[in-house]
């Protein structure tokens, strides 16, 4: 049903702009008279640094919004709700409470986790391997409990789309777009299920373009690409952003302002010192953009540096239990040469079983997150079993490394996926463990009355 109370008004803001879409989408679904600003309206980086446009909109910010009464308003979500009709906000005060909820936690949660991911790839901000391998393990806990809360629902509130449904779809998109991949979209089925219902909605159609693909491999950060356009003084023109980054376009553009001036003194001087070359190659320019574009990466630390080291090699070990038979050679060679004082055994179990539908999901599953952990290898070892069968299955494993202590809380490249799972250290003299390691090595047994179905090894 069209809503006229709202007035006659006009948005400020840029093509692509995911934070306009959410004012945009809603008025498609409530029939608000919305324009759109153009290009002679509203120029960005311009026109919002005009003391009209300040007066207006003191965040000096977009998306912004004006009514033919003199209405103003900023932040995106203000902006949608207020373009809403009834359905979209909810009918009651719960739908109410309960859509803002969920606006509340797409903002605090989904965008800063978007823009870590997102923006990289893109090339609007640099690359930080700490903050990067966070923002996993915080989509991953993202993306578990949407699957999860959608299970049994079609929408996030009640039986008809709302503005939660609308801005976690938007706060979504670059992360469906160049994040998240096929094997990740179906281990999150439920969620991708509302995903496409809701972006094949003739109303997100008409504002997000028909055009819109999903991702078919994870994007990667390009530092060359990345130099080349901070050399432009390219600009971040969206709102949501990062942790711990500056919450103004203006204050990032003066930073990278800023270093380019430093830059260019440095190579000024150098160019003092030593003669003047008559041509540069283009490819050695391209060089030095990608390691300034690293400069501020911090030097990763050996996470086993100050771990004892152990008279268990690992690698041998591996050797045998590849080449060899398990039950014959590789389970003495492990008995006979393990290291108890400095290496520990582990017992893990995958905490949400009740997620998990195909066989060959769960298996896609164990498999992404060995993955994730190519640098933990030289010095652990883990057998990952499958139990079960489609719609009833289970994962469990066995691990041992050197130190005694959960391996992966010893780097953020490893805590992605691990929280996924409950951990316990089994005491090696255990007449327990010692069947608990042969029966996972060996790939047989039964776990919590479910028959081995496949295994995985991460050596």
């Amino acid at each position: 049903m069209a809503s006229n109370h709202q007035g006659k008004g006009t948005l400020y803001t840029f093509p692509g702009n995911i934070q306009g879409f959410k004012a945009q989408i809603a008025a498609k679904y409530s029939g608000a008279e919305l324009t759109i600003a153009n290009e002679n309206q509203f120029k960005m980086n311009e026109t919002n640094r005009l003391e009209e446009y300040v007066s207006k909109f003191p965040t000096s910010k977009v998306p912004a919004y004006e009514n033919d009464a003199g209405f103003y308003l900023f932040e995106s979500n203000a902006i949608a709700h207020y373009l809403s009709n009834e359905q979209l906000r909810g009918k009651s005060l719960v739908e109410q409470s309960e859509v803002l909820q969920w606006i509340e936690y797409s903002e605090r949660e989904i965008n800063p986790v978007s823009v870590t991911l997102a923006y990289p790839c893109m090339s609007i901000l640099q690359f930080n391997r700490n903050n990067n391998e966070h923002a996993k393990s915080e989509l991953n806990n993202i993306l578990r409990l949407l699957n999860q809360y959608l299970r049994t629902r079609t929408y996030f509130v009640g039986e008809r789309i709302t503005l939660a449904d609308i801005t976690i779809a938007c706060d979504l998109l670059l992360l469906y777009q160049w994040i998240i991949d096929p094997a990740t979209r179906e281990t999150y089925s439920n969620l991708t299920r509302w995903f496409l219902t809701l972006i094949h909605q003739a109303e997100l159609k008409d504002v997000i373009g028909i055009d819109f693909k999903l991702c078919e491999k994870t994007a990667q950060f390009d530092a060359k690409k990345f130099a080349e356009l901070s050399q432009k003084d390219h600009v971040i023109q969206s709102q949501p952003r990062a942790k711990k980054l500056s919450h103004n376009a203006d204050e990032y553009k003066e930073e990278a302002k800023s270093k380019k001036e430093k830059k260019s003194a440095k190579q000024e001087e150098k160019q003092a010192k030593k003669p003047k070359e008559s041509e540069t190659k283009e490819e050695d320019r391209a060089d030095d953009e990608t390691d300034d574009a690293y400069a501020n990466e911090p030097k990763q630390k050996d996470p086993f540096a100050d771990i004892p080291k152990t008279t268990f090699n690992m690698d041998e070990f591996k050797r045998v239990y590849s080449n060899e038979d398990t039950a014959e050679k590789a389970l003495p060679y492990f008995w006979t040469n393990f290291d108890k004082d400095h290496c520990s055994i582990w017992f893990c179990e995958y905490k949400y079983p009740d997620e998990l539908t195909q066989i060959y999901r769960t298996c896609n599953l164990a498999s992404g997150f060995f993955q994730r952990l190519d640098k933990l290898r030289k010095h652990a070892f883990g057998s990952m079993c499958v139990f079960g069968e489609n719609n009833n299955n289970t994962i469990a494993g066995i691990w041992f490394w050197r130190g005694h202590e959960l391996a992966f809380e010893l780097s953020p490249d490893w805590q992605v996926d691990y929280e996924s799972y409950t951990w316990k250290r089994l005491s090696v003299d255990d007449e327990n463990t010692q069947k608990l390691v042969n029966q996972y090595l060996l790939w047989e047994g039964e776990h919590n009355g479910k028959k081995f179905n496949q295994g995985k090894i991460f050596k």
